[in-house]
């Protein structure tokens, strides 16, 4: 499904005001254009989520670790979603859902069993122009949560745009497989050694990028692969600094 995400600013014409009243609930989308890939910063931001069983736990689990500011509003819940309302990590309103239950969120996931309910929900996200996830449920979202393979601030995404989640998942897998757990400290590494270069060497970014793409092209990932865990320092002093003397700069 899809709904306006566009918000009119002191529009008075006919066209637009018809638009988006015709908008304002879900109208099939072309399924032949793919989505359009987009990392979101939700930390601090308002998220709700319409459901609190199983698959509801999951999601929530991810929102709090990217540190969204969460309320769950279902009649019950999980223990584990419980807790989290007891230790005050997230709001949880025991009731049904109500219209209005989505006010100010950026976001919005809906996991319930009730084909109404979820509807309701993606219908009510729509006319506040909010990004809605209704799960498993591809035509009830303007937003799709893909597969992650995370190392640290390393994250790939993999989306068949809800086609075959199935596939999605084994490229997951097999991404898993491609890039260990060591690879979150060398990303981390690289990414300390980089702001190094930013603080310390002047002049427009296409001078830093030789820099950089000596590190990346150094033996450091077989070093951290091997067990070491060599300093940002030592890698700026024994990659970076021969560079510069040698006229890179």
């Amino acid at each position: 499904m899809r709904c306006l995400a566009e918000k009119t600013l002191n529009s008075t014409t006919a066209e637009v005001a018809a638009g988006h009243a015709s908008s304002a609930q879900g109208a099939p989308h072309d399924r032949r254009i793919a989505p359009y890939p987009l990392y979101l910063y939700l930390d601090g931001q308002p998220v709700v989520v319409v459901g609190a069983g199983a698959v509801a736990e999951r999601k929530i689990a991810t929102l709090l670790e990217r540190g969204a500011s969460v309320t769950v509003v279902a009649p019950d819940a999980t223990d584990e979603v419980k807790r989290w309302v007891a230790d005050g990590r997230i709001r949880w309103h025991e009731r049904g859902y109500r219209t209005g239950d989505l006010a100010g969120a950026l976001l919005v996931i809906g996991s319930t069993s009730d084909e109404a309910v979820n509807r309701l929900v993606f219908d009510d996200a729509c006319k506040a122009h909010q990004l809605v996830n209704i799960v498993d449920v591809p035509e009830l979202c303007t937003c799709i949560v893909p597969s992650i393979m995370r190392r640290g601030r390393l994250q790939i995404a993999v989306s068949s745009a809800g086609a075959a989640p199935t596939i999605a998942r084994d490229i997951r897998l097999g991404l898993e497989e491609a890039y260990p757990a060591y690879w979150a400290d060398y990303i981390d590494l690289l990414g300390d050694v980089r702001m190094l270069v930013k603080q310390r060497v002047e002049g427009p970014a296409s001078a830093r990028r030789p820099l950089y793409e000596a590190v990346a092209a150094s033996d450091l990932l077989e070093r951290i692969a091997a067990g070491e865990r060599p300093e940002a320092e030592d890698i700026y002093a024994a990659v970076v600094m021969p560079l510069l003397e040698g006229g890179t700069r």
